[in-house]
């Protein structure tokens, strides 16, 4: 899908260093899986459907497959990307060996961790594609087995004793986190209540193992299926369980009801009578959706609904889990680790100071253990037809990230201004990057890209014009 321009032998004295190229709309190849390197280079638009269903069957996956199939390689680079199996691998982006960048003067190259381009390598991650144009990355391969071995444990107490019981599930208490025979696989944990929740925890199976007398195995990928989220519910119930489920269908065991925000898209999707009459539709493409909302249901949604992902450090989790209880009554909650290491230089995103010298639960000399509170519903205030301010409720919840060292993913509703986005979030490398390869005048700021308050797309480019000339994050911007 890319082109390289030819050049005549006359023009050849004047050949720059780095080749420069044209590259197709439609970029969404898996370019090699390399089984020696254990590499998959693949363009930015291949999504995380396409790549199991190549990779599954070999016996291999990404190190971290995100859960939704129609997710993207270049979004969950430049933007953000999680999965059960983060506990180990870190986000998607740090299982990125290589990108293939064309920069802002048209020129390819290709930046590594140890290469010449190493500062863009470590910059790229949340970028939002500011930086450059992505065309191809090499992604880590690990080996996989053919079934997940899931585990159902039941909790109940309160949100304090939640987080608790979540933290135990992966982290033991003598601080091996390295350890295999003691660390899971996958990891997930998922709240119903302020006193309910169910912690998952998957490691590889064999075929053969699954298959042994006596074990379930469960085929959640079939479209007349309970939804994931309510099968696992089942535990509060029936108490602790454990079933085998086909590799590639837990991989993506959230998409037929992205998550539990299918109840609200259509809510009788659910019910035995739709799932197996017309489940195989489910779900809807969210870029359809996007295209066909009209500007009064993009606000309703923005004040009445929220999709946010607050990226806490773990010791904090019972913390953000009673904020969030106490300022929007949303439920159920989402649940996902994820290490954030100590690199070279600092990036975006960094672990807390000094963390690898006070090890709490989770933590390693080299990467502080964080979690993804998913928050994805309508607010109980809305639910009971009360008064709820959406976007004063967002402002209150990123002041509190601010506050306590957490990160917000940069496709969520935003009310940032960018000062305190840069309070957030760091500017060194990104805005050195920024000038060294020349975005600034050719690709927006990573702020402006994000920002999706009410503001519409023209508003905000509109914005980001004006500050062109001082659009650096050290310059102060007056409060919105």
């Amino acid at each position: 899908k890319r082109r390289v321009l030819a050049m005549s032998d006359l023009e050849a004295p004047l050949r720059p260093k780095r080749k420069k190229v044209w590259v197709d709309y439609f970029v969404q190849n898996i370019l090699e899986i390399d089984q020696e390197r254990m590499i998959a280079r693949v363009e930015p638009l291949v999504n995380m459907g396409q790549i199991t269903r190549v990779t599954v069957p070999m016996n291999l996956a990404l190190a971290v497959v995100a859960e939704l199939d129609d997710l993207t390689v270049g979004g969950l680079i430049n933007g953000y990307g999680i999965e059960g199996s983060s506990h180990k691998y870190g986000l998607f982006s740090d299982t990125v060996v290589a990108f293939e960048i064309i920069l802002a003067d048209g020129t390819l190259v290709k930046a590594t961790k140890d290469n010449e381009y190493s500062d863009l390598y470590y910059a790229i991650p949340w970028s939002q594609g500011t930086l450059g144009l992505l065309v191809a990355a090499e992604v880590k391969l690990i080996p996989i087995k053919e079934y997940m071995k899931l585990t159902y444990k039941p909790v109940v107490g309160n949100l304090k004793d939640i987080a608790q019981a979540y933290s135990d599930s992966f982290c033991p208490r003598d601080g091996d986190q390295d350890n295999d025979e003691k660390v899971p696989d996958f990891v997930e944990t998922m709240i119903y209540s302020p006193t309910r929740a169910v912690c998952m925890t998957g490691r590889y199976a064999s075929k053969e193992e699954a298959k042994k007398k006596g074990n379930k195995i469960n085929s959640v990928g079939w479209w007349y299926k309970t939804w994931f989220y309510q099968h696992a519910e089942t535990a509060l119930k029936k108490g602790l369980f454990v079933e085998y489920i086909p590799t590639r269908e837990y991989y993506h065991r959230h998409t037929r009801c992205l998550y539990w925000e299918g109840k609200l898209i259509l809510p009788f999707g659910d019910q035995f009578w739709f799932r197996f009459l017309f489940g195989w539709l489910m779900p809807p493409k969210v870029s359809l959706l996007k295209a066909t909302q009209g500007e009064a249901i993009r606000n309703y949604y923005h004040d009445m609904h929220v999709i946010q992902d607050m990226l806490v450090p773990l010791y904090k989790v019972g913390d953000a889990l009673e904020w969030v209880d106490r300022e929007m009554e949303i439920y159920p909650l989402w649940l996902c680790p994820h290490r954030l290491f100590k690199l070279p230089v600092k990036t975006m995103i960094y672990p807390e100071a000094g963390f690898e010298l006070q090890r709490r639960q989770g933590d390693t000399q080299y990467a502080q253990m964080f979690t993804d509170v998913g928050v994805y519903y309508a607010p109980g205030p809305v639910l009971r037809g009360e008064v709820f301010d959406g976007a004063e409720a967002v402002r209150k919840m990123e002041n509190w990230m601010i506050e306590n060292h957490c990160f917000q993913p940069q496709y969520a509703v935003s009310e940032l201004n960018e000062k305190n986005f840069w309070r957030m979030f760091d500017a060194g490398l990104y805005e050195q990057c920024r000038r060294k390869y020349g975005a600034v005048g050719t690709f927006m700021s990573v702020y402006y890209k994000s920002k999706k308050g009410r503001k519409t797309e023209k508003e905000v480019r509109e914005a980001e014009q004006a500050h062109l000339e001082t659009a650096y994050a050290e310059v102060d911007q007056p409060e919105d």
